[in-house]
This record gives C-alpha cells, structure tokens and sequence, in this order.
C-alpha cells in the first residue's frame, strides 16, 4: 500500500470527529491529576480528574465527552466531560421547558436574592420562588432536592429561572379541588394551624386552607385566638360550610362540644345565686363566667345599691373569684344578667324608717348643683336641698350663695321617693316663716330703718330687721322725678323710710322715702298705688325682681 493511499484512510476515520461535537471515547488511563482517553484520534485526550469527583470509573469505560480541540500546542486532543454533561442537560431543560414539564435540582449555594440550584446545569431560584410563604432562612433548604418549573431560560447567557412556588401553587389547587369535591357541610375534618389573625385562624386541611372564626371557636369569651390556639397546632374540627365557587370552607371547634346554653334557663333560674369568675372589665360592667361558655354580665349599676361606683375596675379585677344573683336570661342572644348589690339588703327598702318625714339632723354638704344642695345622709345616700328650700325670705340664684361643699348643715326631711331613690330636704323649715307673722311686724305706716341690699332698674331693695327685704319703687325714691335709682341712692346706704306695702300673699313689703311726712289718707294713696304696680311688666314681686335685677348682690355687702 502505498503511503497516499494510507494517508488517505487515516484521514477518513478522522473525517467524523468536530470540534464541539460530543463523541464516545474508552478510559486508557487514570492518574492522580488527568484521566486519558482515546476518541479514535491519532492522539488521546486528557481529562481533569476532577470532572469525575462524584463517578466510579475504571479502565474500559466507555464514556461521552465534548471534543472542545482536535489538537493543542502538545499535540493532544482537548476534551471534557463535564461540558458534555452540560450540553446534553441544557438541551434536556430546553426541552422540558417547551413542553411545560417539571425538573428536579439540588440546591447548592444561597446568593443574593435566592438560591443557585444544579437541575444538570446550573439555574437561579429567587427567593420569592422558594415557597408560597417566603422563607427566613435560606440555608435550610442547601442540600436539599425539589422538583421545579422553569419559567425562564436564556440561550444565549445559559441562564435558567426556576419555580418551586408555582409547584407548591399546582400541587394545593389540585389538592383543593380534591378536597371540595370530597366533603360536605358536617363533615369531621382535621387540619394545621397556618396563620392567626385578630378575626379568626386559618387552618391547612391538607393543601386547602379553611377559615376557623373567632365566634366558632368557643362557647365562651375569647378576646383572641391565641388564647386557644398556636402555629403549628393539629385540630379537629368540622366543617360548617363550603363554597366551591370561591373555593372557601369555613370550619368549627366549638359545634364538637355540647352548647352550654342549650337548657340554660333550668340551670341558672332567675333569683339564682351563682359563683364564678370575672373574665373582662369594661366601662359599663364586668363579665363573669359562671361555667366554661357561659358568662353574665354584672352592670356596673347592680355592683352596688348605694355606692358611687363610676368604672368597675375600681372594685374588681380579672381574675376574681364573684358571687352573684341571676337577674335574667335571654337565651337567643345568649346573655345572663346578674346582680352583686341583691346579695345584700337594699338600704332604701326602709328608708322612711330610718329617716322618717319630719326627721332633723345636721350632715356635711357632699355636693353643690345649680338646683340645689346634696346632703350625705350615710355612705352611698344622699338627700337634697332644693334652692328654693334655702331660705324663707333670700331669693337664692346658686346654692354656693349660702354654702360651701362640707359645711354641716341642719335640715329636715320634707319627703321620700323610695321608687326613684329620692330624699327632699329643707333648711328654711328648720325655722318659722317670718312672713308668716309679717303682719304683727310691720304695718302700713310704720318708719323703718335698713341698708340698701341691691338696686334695679325700677327701684331699690333694702335689708330689713329680721332678714326680711322690701322694696322701694322708683317712684316713691323723691317728690321729684327720678331718672335713675342710681342717681339717688346706692348699694349699701342706710336708709330711713315707711312701710306702704305689706302683701303676705306676694311676700313684699313696700317702702317709701318721699313718704316719710305723708298723713295716714296720703300714705293710703300711696299704697294704692304701689298696688298697682302689680300688672305692670316693671316688675312687682320680689321673685320676679331679682330676675331683671341690673346689680348683682352678694350675701354680706
């Protein structure tokens, strides 16, 4: 044979061989730092050991390699396993994600953003993509092998996006369906807790997700789930209701147990004494349980029958042990009123035994109003003295004109209303009405002595012996005309005049200054009229007086 027709075959069994091609190649050799191995070239090919880390090779093999060279600068034929290995898986991921398929990985490392995972080639998991609920620690998951979707693949960087979420998504609507088309309302179910919120807990039925609400838990009070229930904690529960258009299962722990309200009223009869323990303080009362799922309320009004009591906390405390009366039931709305105040005697049930009408006594002032004054007649009683029972003669505008919170005063019961828990007190009853012998004091005619106590518009008060005031209209101030009271006289003068006036019914006594020398017929003139005073909108009656008074008088001036 001649040596072209041998340099022709050679080349024909090499006609085959292109770089970036994968071939077949035999191990000829494995040393510490390369592994040799023949392609059917005119030289072999050398390996880096460490391509094999993970493989059990010997001698023979028959293995696939990528040809990246036919020939080096040594002269021998460059080649490499792990990026045939490559090339082969980034075509088989190409082809899993035209067709929509599943990939399964090992996740190697944790980067910024999420995890590097090895599906044959190397791929990118964001961390939004790990689960559905986002992870807290990423290192958990190194190590460990998933199945995966890819939703994005670069040819030309070689980057690949992989999904485990949208797994975890695939695999819980499936198993939802499942579970809708497979139970029914009353049906008993048992899940995990997932997540808690102030409303209620929400629990995995086995990829479903079930609402447990916070009314369906207990029987009794529940300020919030986590006083029953935690993360992680298996439950029994039944189901209440399903939608399987929205895809939602509402569920039930308390419909498991026996309904405490069911024969409530056989068991708790009004009038009742009961025990039990407070559970919640609020403004108006306090909840008591008196057994697991039931509670009363005890109104802040029936804590005590003569105590003020303005917030429940501040006689009771969560926690404490109650004996109470049941007032009343209402099943339907499941509600137990009860009473602490009926455990003892109600103090306005003799009332008038113990202060009967008539009674006279001297107690401190507990309170002042603009209507009157508030006499505390034993702890939690009050009786009061209404303004118009200050004085027989002083026309009171305020209580404080006469009195001070804590004075001792001496009063007299005038009246009981034991149905609205009231008591009338009186301090001008305590004396006679001066007005009441008026006649054998003053008489028409008669010169009396007194200091200005407050001017008006259409005359003058002044302060007689005896507590008792009269009036001296404007027209009985001079025999000239008088424009203004004030023009003449003037609060706190000492005045000289003569009664003109006195009229029990009306409770006035008129005076004159311009009178003082006037004959008896000229004094009855004058009463006459002063008399008619009475129907003019000027003003008669002292009541009437002090109302349109321009100069405010104060006790003592």
């Amino acid at each position: 044979m001649s040596a072209a027709t041998l340099a022709e075959m050679i080349a024909g069994s090499f006609r085959e061989l292109h770089e970036g091609s994968i071939v077949k190649g035999r191990i000829l050799e494995i040393k510490p730092q390369v592994v040799l191995v023949d392609i059917g070239y005119k030289s072999e090919g050398a390996i880096p050991a460490n391509e094999f880390e993970d493989e059990d090779i010997q001698v023979g093999d028959e293995i696939e390699v990528l040809l990246e060279k036919l020939e080096n600068d040594e002269g021998m034929v460059v080649l490499s396993k792990e990026k045939a290995a490559y090339k082969q898986n980034w075509e088989k991921i190409a082809s899993v994600f035209r067709d929509g398929g599943l990939v399964k990985g090992k996740v190697k490392s944790v980067v910024k953003g999420g995890l590097m995972v090895n599906v044959g080639v190397e791929a990118f998991l964001p961390g939004s993509q790990i689960d559905i609920i986002p992870p807290k620690d990423l290192n958990e998951y190194v190590g460990k092998v998933f199945e995966f979707k890819i939703v994005k693949i670069n040819d030309d960087r070689k980057n690949i996006v992989l999904s485990r979420r949208e797994v975890i998504e695939a695999e819980r609507a499936e198993q939802r369906q499942k579970f809708l088309d497979s139970v029914a309302p009353g049906d008993k179910v048992e899940g995990v807790v997932k997540n808690i919120t102030d409303f209620g807990v929400f629990v995995d039925l086995n990829g479903m997700d079930g609402l447990l609400h916070i009314t369906d838990m207990s029987w009794g009070r529940l300020n919030h789930p986590t006083e029953l229930v935690g993360i992680g904690q298996r439950l029994n529960l039944v189901i209440l209701e399903v939608n399987r258009d929205k895809e939602r299962v509402s569920l039930g722990l308390k419909q498991l147990q026996n309904n405490p309200w069911e024969n409530i009223e056989t068991r708790y009869p009004i009038g009742q004494r009961v025990k039990g323990k407070v559970t919640k303080l609020v403004a108006y009362g306090a909840f008591v349980e008196v057994e697991e799922g039931v509670e009363g309320l005890v109104h802040v009004s029936e804590l005590s029958w003569v105590k003020r009591i303005a917030r429940p906390s501040d006689v009771l405390q969560v926690g404490q042990e109650l004996e109470a009366v049941v007032l009343g039931i209402n099943k339907d709305e499941r509600k137990i009123s009860l009473g602490v105040r009926q455990l003892d005697t109600n103090p306005w049930d003799d009332i008038d035994e113990r202060y009967p009408v008539g009674t006279k006594f001297t107690r401190p002032i507990r309170n002042l109003t603009a209507y009157g004054a508030f006499v505390e007649l034993e702890e939690g009683i009050d009786g009061m003295i209404h303004v118009s029972d200050l004085s027989w003669t002083r026309k009171v505008n305020h209580p404080s004109e006469m009195l001070k919170k804590g004075d001792e005063v001496e009063t007299v019961v005038l009246g009981i209303d034991k149905a609205n828990q009231r008591i009338s007190l009186g301090m001008k009853q305590i004396e006679t009405d001066p007005w009441s012998e008026i006649d054998n004091r003053f008489k028409v005619g008669d010169i009396v002595k007194g200091k200005v106590a407050k001017i008006a518009s259409f005359g003058a008060f002044v302060e007689l012996e005896g507590d008792i005031d009269g009036l001296i209209h404007i027209s009985q101030l001079s025999e000239d005309h008088v424009a203004k009271v004030k023009d003449v006289i003037n609060v706190g003068d000492p005045v000289e005049a003569r009664v003109i006036k006195v009229d029990k019914v009306e409770r006035r006594v008129g005076l004159s200054i311009k009178a003082m020398a006037y004959s008896d017929a000229e004094i009855q003139k004058e009463s006459a009229a002063f008399e008619a005073l009475r129907p003019s909108t000027d003003l008669v009656g002292l009541e009437q007086a002090f109302k349109f008074a321009t100069e405010e008088w104060r006790p003592g001036q």
